[in-house]
């Protein structure tokens, strides 16, 4: 409580009704957690929340054990937030580019979006960037980490997931605390999905779970097939804002591909059993284009970076902070290489 009521001050000193939005949705996560084991207990708990806070519970150890993941008090206390989504961020980007906009905070530097804990206040930022002529697109977060400055809670919304999707995510915020670049976003979310995917699978595999690694797997290649055609349709984009066509040539090539890449993209879900959702229900733009690849733009480095340590998550940890190291030009072409060499092996 103590650190919050310092995050109270330094964003009252700061200015600007952002950082006090910020600092009171903070507050009130934290205010309202309770350990894990303690909720378990309680007589008053339904018994579908106490099994899962169990499963929880086991694979925080896990994640220690297992993973090298920090040993802290983060994810062993529970806090009910009352609604589906903790933050909502806003994403945008130029009308004509695939780049998307960044904003700079004092704590975690330059990140390609920007989160609030109110829905409407989300909304109404993207208005104003729409107004500006942006590329705009606001989606719910179930879970965030704080870089390990708090004790983050397991939040209630992160448990509209299966069990397995519920780990993968604690695993994947608790490895944002093994390594953070600042102004690096696609970085470090994508070396937290590696994280998830090679725990979660590790995890599974430890409890036997054939079934759920089988559900597990084939969710990953849907995503995988996905975001392959999203890459292509981003370099292709790229190309036609890069051209000499003029801005009404432009805008009609645009909505061609992102059309033609919903429709592929939703014909994929369909062929694996799975309605269209999230991102696939409402009309595509560059933005989207950004939200849908900003944890997984660097995934295919990250596995081989992995694959190179033989699954062995100290020296993948050591690599990455190697990686992490370099002066972004230079960490940009290693991974680059690094994507290379995973493609070719598969």
């Amino acid at each position: 409580m103590l650190r919050t009521a310092m995050m109270l001050l330094i964003a009252i000193s700061l200015g600007g009704c952002y950082y006090l939005q910020a600092a009171r949705g903070q507050w009130q996560v934290l205010h309202g957690k309770a350990p894990i084991a303690t909720v378990i207990e309680d007589a008053q708990t339904p018994p579908e929340l106490a099994r899962r806070l169990a499963v929880v519970a086991e694979a925080r150890r896990f994640a220690v054990d297992e993973l090298g993941l920090p040993d802290n008090a983060s994810y062993t206390t529970y806090s009910d937030i009352g609604r589906d989504y903790v933050v909502w961020n806003v994403f945008a980007a130029p009308e004509f580019s695939v780049q998307p906009k960044a904003w700079c905070f004092p704590v975690a530097g330059c990140v390609n979006y920007r989160g609030y804990f109110s829905r409407e206040a989300a909304q109404r930022e993207a208005g104003r960037l729409e107004a500006r002529g942006f590329d705009v697109a606001v989606g719910g977060v179930t879970a965030y980490s704080t870089l390990g400055r708090f004790d983050d809670p397991i939040l209630s919304s992160m448990l509209r997931w299966d069990d397995a999707e519920l780990v993968a995510t604690l695993f994947h915020e608790l490895a944002h605390q093994v390594l953070y670049v600042k102004d690096d976003s696609a970085f470090n979310e994508s070396f937290a999905t590696a994280v998830e995917e090679a725990g979660i699978r590790r995890w599974l595999g430890a409890r036997n779970d054939a079934d759920a690694l089988a559900a597990y797997n084939d969710a990953r290649r849907l995503r995988r097939d996905l975001m392959a055609l999203v890459a292509a349709v981003r370099d292709a984009l790229q190309a036609i804002y890069e051209s000499d066509l003029s801005d009404d040539d432009k805008r009609r090539e645009k909505r061609a591909r992102l059309d033609a890449l919903a429709a592929d993209a939703a014909r994929l879900m369909q062929a694996a059993g799975r309605e269209p959702s999230g991102w696939l229900t409402g009309e595509l733009n560059n933005a989207r284009l950004v939200s849908m690849t900003l944890y997984e733009g660097r995934l295919p480095a990250f596995r081989a970076l992995l694959a190179g340590c033989d699954g062995a998550f100290a020296c993948f940890y050591d690599a990455a902070s190697r990686l992490a190291d370099l002066d972004a030009a230079q960490r940009s072409e290693r991974l680059d290489a690094l994507a290379g060499s995973e493609s070719m092996s598969r």
